[in-house]
């Protein structure tokens, strides 16, 4: 999943929490952002 930026991924992570999308989504996003050190 490294297509997206940092910036990007944060702010899908956030959309989807606003959002109420899956929670698998969710999960991939946020082990992803674990991954790459970034905070929540």
């Amino acid at each position: 999943m490294k297509i997206m930026s940092n910036e990007l991924l944060v702010a899908a992570y956030r959309d989807a929490k606003k959002n109420e999308h899956e929670s698998e989504w969710i999960k991939l996003l946020k082990s992803e952002m674990k991954k790459r050190g970034l905070k929540l």
